[in-house]
């Protein structure tokens, strides 16, 4: 088809992001100097992961209960932190026992915001560093945030019966904002360390506005390169540009949901597309990974995008999936109890309800099997003992172990 496509989507709590609906949509007109494309379209036919469901081959137990939670993040000891959206943080102890984390930063619990990702810092056994992302109240609205504290732990003495640790942030500080306040979804928020431990990757979703993830200026729409303490790196590909465009290590992205680092150092990142089209994608720098001007699916209006192959100046996703899994945690696994899955990621489905496992070979990646789960599978972890974790986003928390 030869055309000008002006791309008009819907303002929604996608699939992938609500945990109350699939079907959640408005109308949301692009500016007028919106991305165009005036192109002939081109069908991506190869690299599409849709697969056929199979029962999972793992013993499954669950381990707790949470309220919408959104991410977790496994302590070297086997204790657990787990955000819940309203602005909870919560450690699950070894034992199974549950206790509120003082000193969570306030948040707006607005269009699919809230409190989001928590990973622990590099060399986190000595530092108890934690890193947080939400989306920060103001006066237009909301924005995303990255903030950093540490995490103490105090054992209280009681009179007359043992009484459970205490746990709390102490000395939170934002790091870091994403700037342009104001309504929207889709804030992406994940964060990963680099390999050495000396910097962090940051996703940013466009927050439901399509043109900034091709504005160079804006801090949307892409994946950040980030020191520990927030500031751009200094080997990013423009850093001597300044501002934004000093922190941005891709552009092009959606609503970039899951990071991981492969055993040999490539990142991996999937992302959420509209109507069809989710990704994953091999992250490197400088590139651009094409979104709102090319995508494997179709506006939520129904108005057609033109596929990746349309444009072969832009980055191209290494799989896709349409229909839609709307995926969510994503982890690179490298651990002792599934040795036949080391090097592979392990995605969470959301609108899929799925577990999905991916071969990755170098910068080429295949999906190979999809567990149904029957529920939408948030955030995806690995424990010290080589466990696979799962929440859900109706609450439950999953061990996954190999079946004896």
């Amino acid at each position: 088809m030869i055309g000008r496509f002006v791309f008009v989507a819907a303002l929604l709590a996608s699939t992938a992001c609500s945990a109350q609906s699939s079907q959640n949509q408005g109308t949301q007109k692009l500016p007028r100097n919106a991305p165009e494309a005036t192109v002939k379209n081109v069908p991506a036919t190869t690299g599409r992961a849709n697969l056929r469901e199979t029962p999972p081959p793992f013993t499954m137990t669950r381990i707790g209960t949470f309220t919408e939670p959104f991410a977790l993040a496994i302590l070297p000891n086997g204790a657990a932190l787990v955000t819940e959206k309203a602005g909870v943080l919560k450690l699950r102890w070894t034992d199974g026992a549950v206790a509120n984390v003082g000193g969570v930063p306030r948040v707006a619990v607005v269009d699919q915001g809230g409190l989001l990702d928590v990973a622990l810092a590099p060399r986190f056994a000595g530092n108890r560093g934690v890193y947080l992302t939400y989306s920060e109240p103001g006066k237009t609205g909301a924005a995303l945030a990255l903030a950093h504290a540490t995490l103490k732990i105090t054992q209280v003495q009681c009179v007359r019966a043992p009484c459970p640790p205490q746990a709390s942030l102490e000395g939170l500080r934002v790091l870091w904002r994403s700037g342009m306040n104001g309504v929207g979804g889709q804030f992406g928020a994940n964060i990963v360390f680099a390999p050495d431990g000396k910097s962090l990757f940051l996703s940013s979703g466009e927050r439901q506005r399509f043109t900034p993830a091709q504005d160079p200026d804006q801090r949307l729409g892409k994946i950040l390169r980030l020191t520990l303490d927030g500031k751009a790196w200094p080997g990013n590909p423009n850093f001597k540009a300044g501002g934004a465009r000093a922190e941005t290590w891709s552009t092009g992205h959606r609503n970039p949901y899951g990071l991981a680092f492969t055993a040999d150092g490539r990142l991996w990142e999937e992302e959420m597309g509209p109507r069809g089209g989710d990704e994953l994608n091999l992250i490197l720098p400088g590139k651009n990974y094409g979104w709102p001007i090319v995508s494997n699916g179709d506006n939520y209006s129904g108005q057609p995008i033109p596929d990746h192959p349309s444009r072969p100046d832009l980055e191209a996703p290494k799989a896709w999936w349409n229909p839609s899994i709307s995926p969510g945690g994503m982890i690179a696994y490298s651990g002792a109890l599934f040795p036949q899955y080391r090097g592979n990621l392990f995605i969470g489905a959301l609108g899929g309800q799925a577990l999905i496992r991916v071969a990755v070979n170098g910068d080429t990646a295949r999906a190979v099997e999809q567990w149904t789960m029957g529920a939408r599978v948030r955030d995806v972890a690995q424990a010290p003992d080589g466990a696979i974790w799962l929440i859900e986003d109706e609450g439950a928390l999953l061990r996954l172990t190999p079946k004896r």
